[in-house]
């Protein structure tokens, strides 16, 4: 997903981020996106995407709003730019046009588009169950009530929200052509044409109330996990001879270059789901269904804050355990894949080099992540964590670091949106830091909690945990063998409802 809009404001300081990191990206050869991550250590990270959107990681929510758009019907009188920035072609968009049904007011900023090739008409960057489809464009908004542009809000955890469109080959769209009519003037990197308004909501499919979503990053470098993901269920289509427009008039290469190279298959493989819960809105969604969580969504929160930072040794009187999910509810133990616990060198330096951020994990004050009022901004995260890796002659270790340090304050930032159920393993996690005596009594009782459940009922299966990061050993808790792909085991969900 691309991150710059045609501001000229906006270019200079994206401009002056591919400076810092000193390199340029393409999707294949020698700085294609397997190596994206030695200069942009995020694409690395934790929370990347695009992702398959499979059956089994589907939750239905019942509190899902349906999108509601503002200001999306442009008069022709206004004019836009279209572009190719050399990855994309790209629609400068209006600040009037804004997302009315999110926490906060995201106000539009750019669309652009991914596809294949002629002789692959296979370009989207999620896929649904495997299935990829031809194209997919984006719709990129930044959050204008806690920043002024989109530029100071790209490295914000809670900066961008993008509405995501898959695009199939079959009936011509009068919409699309409303720009691909332009498109021969844009054939080269920064050519750029000026085309008359029109009524971005044809784009879009028809309802706007079936979708997917999910917590993700930025598709391009520099990756940052920053996105808001709505992915809407029914496909558009175009014909043929449109896809065939984007897909063979353009190139990547300046116009004075001898030997153009072609701009197509501009998309990203899709990436791990890092423990990722893919909300639905719609009921019929396959796989995963039922409530979103099988503990009431206030009192997660509340529990969260005061393991943060509450009296924990009041948390543990209250009896922990009768906060979480009633013995007599039907759990069903969703299909797990095995886990196994990724120890690097890089997540062992960090945290010794850096004990300041394991800290502030657990003593400063509560806010969206739990955390701070502010989101996590991954500049700041990135120099820090680069800071002290320089120190221990280690940079080379940059994104695995940085997956370890954000990866705890991520899935943190879900649960307190209700995103995600509660695993037990995961406070253990939180509690590192807190005082001993406090900890100690809430441990007994999570360990009760986690013993009553297994008791009680052999419908319920505790929380997969992996390595215990509590501050005592558990040795109550069962252990499973750990395969790679899920590097936080105890951040994992509970078991899904069905």
């Amino acid at each position: 997903m691309h991150s710059a809009s045609f501001t000229p404001i906006l270019l200079l300081q994206l401009t002056f981020l591919a400076v810092l990191h000193g390199a340029s990206w393409t999707y294949n050869g020698p700085e294609g996106e397997h190596h994206w991550s030695k200069h942009y250590p995020y694409c690395g990270g934790a929370f990347q995407s695009p992702i398959d959107i499979k059956s089994e990681l589907l939750r239905f929510d019942p509190t899902l709003r349906p999108i509601e758009i503002q200001n999306y019907n442009l008069s022709p009188n206004e004019q836009l730019t279209l572009g190719n920035n050399g990855h994309s072609v790209q629609i400068s968009l209006p600040s009037k046009m804004h997302i009315s049904s999110l926490p906060h007011r995201y106000t539009a900023a750019q669309l652009h588009f991914h596809w294949g090739s002629s002789g692959r008409p296979l370009g989207s960057e999620h896929t649904v169950n495997s299935k990829q489809y031809a194209a997919e464009m984006h719709v990129v908004h930044f959050n204008s009530d806690k920043y002024p542009n989109m530029s100071m809000a790209v490295d914000k955890s809670d900066g961008l929200a993008v509405l995501g469109v898959l695009i199939e080959v079959g009936e011509f769209n009068p919409a699309f052509q409303q720009f691909l009519r332009f498109i021969n003037g844009i054939k080269y990197i920064d050519q750029r044409v000026q085309v008359p308004g029109f009524n971005i909501r044809a784009l879009l499919p028809a309802r706007l109330d079936e979708f997917y979503r999910y917590d993700g990053s930025l598709t391009t470098p520099p990756c940052y996990p920053s996105v808001l993901w709505t992915i809407f269920r029914n496909h558009v289509t175009i014909s043929r001879k449109q896809f065939l427009d984007m897909a063979t008039a353009l190139y990547s290469s300046y116009a004075q270059e001898s030997s153009p190279v072609p701009l197509n298959e501009n998309f990203r493989k899709p990436q791990l789901v890092d423990s990722r819960v893919v909300l639905v809105s719609f009921k019929e969604a396959r796989g995963l269904q039922g409530t979103l969580t099988v503990t009431s969504p206030l009192m997660r929160k509340r529990v969260v804050q005061q393991l943060l930072v509450g009296d924990l040794a009041d948390l543990a009187d209250e009896g922990f355990y009768q906060l979480l999910p009633s013995a007599s509810e039907k759990v069903h133990a969703g299909k797990k894949k095995d886990l196994k616990n990724q120890h690097s060198p890089a997540k062992s330096k960090q945290h010794t080099l850096n004990p300041s951020l394991k800290k502030s994990q657990n003593h400063r004050p509560v806010g969206k992540l739990g955390l701070a009022e502010d989101a996590l901004c991954y500049i700041s995260l990135e120099q820090n964590v680069l800071h002290q890796l320089k120190l221990s002659h280690a940079e080379n270790q940059l994104a695995q670091a940085l997956r370890d340090e954000a990866f705890p304050k991520l899935n943190l930032k879900s649960y307190l949106d209700c995103k995600s159920d509660l695993a037990l393993p995961t406070i253990r996690n939180i509690l590192r830091g807190r005082p001993t005596d406090e900890a100690f009594e809430l441990d007994r009782s999570l360990t009760k909690a986690l013993m009553t459940k297994q008791k009680t009922s052999s419908a319920i299966k505790p929380s997969v945990p992996g390595k215990n990061h509590g501050i005592f050993p558990s040795p109550s808790v069962p252990r499973k063998p750990h395969s790679q792909g899920y590097p936080h085991p105890w951040l994992l969900p509970m078991e899904w409802e069905d």
